[in-house]
């Protein structure tokens, strides 16, 4: 295939070969959940869903597999201020994502293991690990791995390991052997639940970050899969430890490392920390799911995306300029037939093609728009046909085709509440047309200024007056 992807760990663009022709396994790092999604955990949801996409309409089969880490650290203190049990707590946050990603139009994953769901593979793949030298026990329940017993710790992110700082991982932590170690495997704390922590043959602990998605991509993925991706921030240490104990351990692991680039705000990259974060449930107010997709399409998924009201405005108004010519065109020629098959723009292709060019995708989709709206002004139906079917079919590759599912479905309300003002308008238009046929122009100037104030756009064209809502209504 055609396709070619940045890959962090070589630092370059490379073309996308899969390891077994036309079938093709991603690993996505998914929530850990802990609190409430917010905009920075959507983007790599809606970047990986496009990938998916892409990949199957190349006729690939594609197994995505998207974690959820449903224990750890903030997990049980945020659990035990509330005072709920740690499953219950991340139960309701794991519920809150997966709400956050149908509302965006992100496909359901092939599977969406849970940490938990795999502690028996984890004991198995740490015994492994000590087995082959690249792991050693400390105090009861407490393994770690030993970065210096695999010579290539670092690649992925291109650092020596004398340049780097201590793992952040137990940083207190007084019983590894270098400082650069991380933990494997977590000893209970008396602080901690009970339930919270299982039986090994090293002491009774809970599983450490990075070696649960490890477990989880050798289980559903295989020993070496073709693409691992997730947000930039997870490069350094969790994908570099991931990668160090999956090939210490004797796996090809990841292929491909497909990163996505942050979402500030002001200049500032989003945090919880810093208070900034957007949380979905609040963006899902001002603005349809499908604008936010829109955003978040916009600028290719390696550059900052800088994020603010005008930003969302500016999506709402693009998105608006799309939906009004789709709308026009079904009006004129019919919605036309589904574009699945649909021969989709060479330009269009070539951006997708070249690491997922969403940004110079989306101006295909506006260039047809104007096409399609110069052909209907012009009364030249098969163009305007022609146009329509391309817009959808690139909307379609990219999620957001607003005539298929899931959206079409989800603006039935919408689609009533447009269907009764066009019914309102028209009946306006049919009163202002009897008026200017008696000659009763100032009756039909008055209509036309009602409609104006209420932001519906009158032209009239030799085939009869056109409507459409005024920019920024």
């Amino acid at each position: 295939m055609s396709l070619s992807l940045h890959d962090s760990a070589v630092g370059a663009v490379r073309p996308f070969e899969p390891l077994t022709a036309g079938y093709v396994g991603i690993y996505q790092c998914g929530a850990t959940v802990q609190d409430a999604p917010h905009i920075g955990h959507l983007r790599p949801a809606v970047v990986f869903d496009i990938l998916r996409l892409w990949l199957e309409r190349a006729g690939n089969q594609v197994r995505f597999i998207r974690n959820v880490t449903d224990i750890d650290d903030k997990i049980l203190n945020k659990a035990a201020a509330a005072g709920e049990p740690w499953w219950a707590w991340a139960g309701h946050w794991e519920r809150a994502f997966t709400a956050a990603y149908d509302a965006l139009g992100v496909r359901a994953p092939t599977y969406e293991p849970r940490a938990t769901g795999v502690v028996p593979d984890m004991i198995a793949f740490i015994d492994r690990l000590i087995t082959r030298g690249h792991a050693y026990t400390g105090r009861p329940g407490n393994v770690y791995f030993d970065v210096r017993s695999y010579p290539d710790y670092g690649s992925l992110t291109h650092q020596r390991l004398e340049d780097l700082v201590s793992s952040d991982d137990e940083p207190e932590a007084d019983d590894k052997t270098d400082p650069h170690d991380f933990a494997l495997w977590k000893a209970v704390k008396a602080t901690e639940p009970a339930d919270a922590s299982w039986d090994t043959p090293w002491g009774r602990g809970r599983p450490g970050w990075h070696l649960e998605c490890s477990t989880m991509s050798l289980r559903y993925l295989g020993e070496t899969f073709d693409i691992h991706g997730g947000g930039i921030d997870l490069r350094f240490p969790h994908h570099e430890n991931e990668q160090a104990q999956s090939r210490a351990a004797g796996y090809g692991f990841a292929r491909y490392w497909v990163h996505n680039a942050f979402i500030t705000q002001a200049g500032t990259k989003m945090s919880k920390s810093l208070g900034n974060t957007l949380l979905a449930s609040e963006l899902l107010k001002q603005a349809e799911p499908i604008v936010i997709r829109y955003v978040l399409t916009a600028a290719h998924y390696r550059s900052t995306l800088e994020f603010s009201d005008s930003t969302l405005a500016e999506a709402a108004a693009a998105y608006e300029r799309i939906i009004g010519f789709i709308r026009r065109a079904g009006e004129r020629v019919g919605s036309g037939q589904s574009v699945a098959e649909v021969a989709l723009p060479g330009p269009f292709v070539d951006a997708m093609n070249d690491d997922l060019g969403t940004a110079i995708a989306l101006a295909q989709v506006h260039e047809a728009v104007r096409r399609g709206n110069t052909a209907l002004s012009d009364y030249q139906d098969e163009e305007a046909l022609a146009a329509l079917l391309d817009v959808r079919a690139m909307l379609a590759a990219l999620g957001m085709d607003p005539l298929a599912e899931p959206w079409i479905n989800s603006s039935d309300s919408s689609a009533k509440a447009d269907s009764a003002l066009a019914a309102l308008v028209e009946s306006q238009l049919e009163a202002r047309s009897a008026a200017r046929a008696g000659r009763d122009f100032a009756a039909a100037d008055a209509i036309r200024d009602r409609l104006a104030a209420a932001g519906i756009q009158v032209e009239d064209s030799p085939a009869g007056p056109r409507w459409e809502l005024a920019s920024g209504s």
